[in-house]
């Protein structure tokens, strides 16, 4: 299981080994400093958004930011081997909107970072983040709610919907249970663990 944890020191490790400031990468990603600091410290819960950011700006994969080995042509994940990363928010370890598994974190040279979404009912309505790529996703229990630059919907089990990920972007449990969604990001050639 990867935790807030690992990653927040993956991203200082990161930011450390390429001698750059908080400022530095506040310029290049878009994320605040204090955002920045506070997923170092574990404070603050990054989005899958904000770790995309993040690896662009620091010039490697999503998956490096989950600390997947990327050593396979091939990914199979067996239902009870899915690598699970938790998302906490600010509050000492409730629930901060999310869960995901990573669906792929063994195949190499890939394009796409599947996952497997839970989201929770939150009080705060999420932020809009938006990133380098392209976003599917597919509700597969519960109701979704989408707010797309401007837009708001409500997706139901079967539902689907493709888009840039450029776009501000909030993706948020709809209505008091749990929702799952399949999420595929599309993260380009520069997002290519290799």
């Amino acid at each position: 299981m990867t935790d807030q944890k690992q990653i927040g020191e993956r991203i200082k490790s990161l930011r450390t080994r390429k001698q750059m400031s908080l400022d530095d990468v506040s310029k290049e990603s878009g994320i605040s400093p204090s955002t920045i600091s506070g997923i170092e410290d574990l404070s603050v819960a990054p989005p899958l958004g904000h770790i995309i950011s993040l690896a662009k700006v620091f010039n490697v994969s999503v998956g490096e930011v989950f600390g997947d080995s990327a050593d396979s042509p091939f990914c199979i994940v067996r239902s009870d081997d899915r690598k699970t990363v938790s998302r906490f928010s600010q509050a000492g370890g409730k629930s901060g909107g999310y869960g995901y598994e990573s669906l792929g974190h063994h195949k190499q040279n890939r394009q796409m970072e599947p996952f497997l979404v839970t989201l929770t009912p939150l009080e705060d309505i999420a932020e809009p983040n938006q990133h380098v790529g392209e976003e599917f996703l597919f509700v597969l229990t519960g109701h979704v709610e989408i707010r797309l630059a401007g837009h708001t919907e409500i997706l139901n089990p079967g539902d689907s919907i493709y888009y840039d990920s450029n776009l501000p972007h909030a993706v948020s449990c709809h209505g008091n249970d749990p929702a799952t969604i399949l999420a595929v990001i599309y993260a380009k050639k520069e997002l290519m663990i290799f």
